[in-house]
């Protein structure tokens, strides 16, 4: 790469990390970096001419090729003028982030709110949406996703993920009658999702319990969000206990922190 792209991509990578959560640098190849300080003027980022792209990967076993970094979702929606949101999106795309995170709790709403502004005039179809939903229940799970459709600004999600399972009984408040997987599996036979998945960040035998109960019932798992850094293998490790699972069924890998 010459080095005046290498520089162009650093420079929009840097600027496109402000945007990030800590917790949701997304895609299977783990990036962030803290933000820098220098994200504020909205007009630069929407005058500045695509200039640098963002390798993709194949997410899991789906065959949808994403690009390994992902744009964090609960830092969009923090910003005192949305449209320094929107315009962080929209500067992200037009290098090359696919990959979109956000959370239907995120900011109370207003980061699904602003990324669906951002996803208009065309912007939807060129990227790979996710959105997580905090629902135990199948109605509160459905309500959720209701939210985040109109929210989005979209009839249809990418990837919908059970988010912060951090509880034993949350495996079985999933797959349980009434639960999460009911409603999600609805909307899915209904074209509002196409993949599902789960995240959590709290003990690698919780996600071990969620991919047993889920062999149990005959499900399988589009991805997985978790733990994955440099300190990981030093305690209660993701990269040894679950990641080698997930490889073997050839499930997308999400890492995040």
């Amino acid at each position: 790469m010459p080095d005046t792209d290498r520089r162009a991509f650093l420079t929009t990578l840097g600027a496109v990390a402000a945007a990030c959560h800590p917790k949701t640098a997304e895609l299977s190849p783990v990036g962030s970096s803290s933000a820098p300080p220098a994200l504020a003027a909205s007009a630069p980022l929407a005058a500045a001419p695509p200039t640098a792209s963002i390798p993709k990967r194949e997410l899991g076993s789906t065959g949808e090729m994403v690009s390994m970094f992902g744009l964090g979702g609960a830092h969009i929606g923090t910003q005192k003028d949305e449209k320094d949101s929107i315009d962080v999106i929209r500067y992200a795309v037009d290098r090359g982030f696919t990959f979109l995170d956000n959370c239907w709790d995120y900011n109370q709403g207003k980061s699904e709110e602003r990324m669906g502004k951002a996803l208009t005039d065309g912007y939807r179809k060129r990227v790979f949406l996710m959105t997580k939903l905090d629902g135990r229940s199948a109605q509160s799970a459905s309500e959720q996703l209701e939210q985040s459709l109109k929210r989005l600004k979209t009839e249809m999600i990418d990837l919908v993920q059970v988010h912060e399972v951090i509880r034993m009984s949350d495996p079985e408040r999933v797959f349980g009658k009434g639960g999460t997987m009911e409603a999600l599996l609805a909307a899915k036979q209904a074209g509002k999702l196409r993949y599902i998945g789960f995240t959590g960040h709290k003990d690698p035998a919780i996600h071990l319990a969620m991919l047993d109960l889920a062999d149990k019932h005959g499900f399988h798992f589009d991805t997985v969000q978790m733990p994955l850094n440099v300190m990981d293998a030093h305690y209660n490790s993701f990269e040894q206990r679950v990641l080698p699972v997930l490889v073997a069924k050839k499930i997308g890998v999400l890492g995040m922190k």
